[in-house]
Parts: C-alpha cells; sequence; structure tokens
C-alpha cells in the first residue's frame, strides 16, 4: 500500500510541475511554422516563420538548427539570430515571426528549450 501511494504522489507531483507541456524540456510544444509569402527576392522566394510555444509555460532559450541561416534578405536579428554553424536562437516576444529569402524553405528542427513554469 504504501509504494503503490509513493508512486501516485510521485504522478502527481510531476504532472503538476509539468503544467502541460509535452515533455520537461519543452521542445515537443514549440513548432515552427511557414510558408511563402508570394514575394520574389533577388530571384529566390520569400517565406515567412512564425514560432509557436503551445505549452501554457513561457520558454526561453529556444535553439533550432539552421545551418547558418540562408538568406538573400536580411533576417530580423530580434527574432532568430546565428549562434554557431549550426544553430539559430529564437529571440523576441511570444510567437515571434521573420521572413527570409532563398531558394528552397529551410527546416528549422528544434534542438532545445528551457520551459519557465
Amino acid at each position: 500500500m504504501g509504494a503503490t501511494l509513493s508512486i501516485f504522489v510521485a504522478i502527481l507531483l510531476l504532472s503538476v510541475a509539468n503544467r502541460g507541456c509535452g515533455a520537461p524540456r519543452g521542445v515537443p510544444d514549440i513548432t515552427l511554422d511557414q510558408a511563402r509569402t508570394g514575394s520574389v527576392v533577388e530571384g529566390k522566394p520569400e517565406y515567412e516563420v512564425t514560432v509557436s510555444n503551445n505549452c501554457e509555460c513561457a520558454q526561453s532559450m529556444v535553439f533550432v538548427q539552421c545551418h547558418g541561416l540562408s538568406s538573400v534578405e536580411p533576417v530580423d536579428p530580434r527574432a532568430i539570430k546565428p549562434v554557431d554553424g549550426e544553430r539559430c536562437i529564437v529571440r523576441g516576444p511570444a510567437n515571434p515571426q521573420f521572413k527570409y529569402a532563398w531558394m528552397t524553405p529551410q527546416d528549422f528542427p528544434v534542438v532545445s528549450s528551457q520551459v519557465l513554469c
């Protein structure tokens, strides 16, 4: 009986601490959706990316794989900024957006984040 109660309390505490996020590290709760804007910059199609946090908790230090963030137009560094040759940090207010222009759409898989509950 004591072991069953301990397990129940542990599960309850974890679910309260998690507050509805998909995983403690928050990565599954962040999505980057992109669509063509219809504009063309230097012969390259322009894309707009919207970053969404689907967790009720705020998240910070959101890193995505970006391979240097290739674009023929300037990308707003207030929304996303390369930190090395592989990763970018997503910045800005809730649900930041940014545009880039390149030959093909880029993939931005989320690498890590910090959940702030």
